[in-house]
């Protein structure tokens, strides 16, 4: 039983290490001294050079150079990402371009959208993409920072230097420089939890 499934489509650079139990198909191309990591699938992906893949799941896509994916990372459906970006564990990226440098690092939806250059999308952070009825496009400019647990309500443009305090849901456009923060009053009641525990 081989350690790993490699078809004859894929082409594989120098120095590429491909570990036991990942799947490489169709015309996926590995760029040199890259690393594809155990339960890694890869299908029809570019994959640049010394970039590291962690059991990961990357069909129709391509990431750039000195990158790292995972592990658990879904990237689908024409993702882009570009040089020396990090797309970490439980992340999935449809249909959308991450310029060079973009971090998500944990936990997060980025579908139907373009991200700037040296941007970071906080964890549990989810671009809201779809109405009901229709996709929509979100886009967020560079040198942006994206809090955790931030909805991010397309259609909707961001300037560039944005930042989007944690726990906000933005559904308004905001140009350069913009500051948001949205979240709903919080009241503290003391004494009131022994009430709810003791039930």
């Amino acid at each position: 039983m081989a350690e790993y499934v490699l078809e004859k489509t894929v082409k594989v650079g120098r120095g590429v290490t491909i570990e036991p139990f990942a799947v490489v198909k169709g015309d996926t191309v590995l760029g040199d001294y890259c690393t594809v990591g155990s339960f890694s699938y890869l299908e029809n992906a570019f994959i640049g050079a010394h970039t590291q893949v962690k059991a990961s799941r990357i069909t129709n896509s391509s990431v750039g150079s000195n990158c790292t994916v995972g592990p658990n990372a879904h990237l689908r459906d024409d993702a882009q990402v570009g040089d020396g970006c990090r797309i970490g564990n439980f992340v999935e990226v449809k249909h959308s371009v991450l310029h060079n440098g973009v971090k998500a690092a944990h936990l997060s939806y980025i579908g139907d959208a373009e991200v700037g250059a040296r941007t970071n999308i906080g964890c549990g952070v989810v671009f809201v993409n779809f109405d009901g009825k229709a996709k929509h496009r979100t886009v967020v400019g560079e040198d942006c920072f994206v809090g955790c647990n931030a909805n991010l309500v397309a259609p909707l443009e961001m300037g560039k230097g944005c930042f989007v305090a944690c726990g906000s849901t933005v559904d308004k456009n905001m140009p350069d420089g913009s500051f948001s923060i949205g979240r709903s009053y919080l009241t503290v009641k003391e004494g009131r939890a022994k009430k709810y525990l003791d039930k």
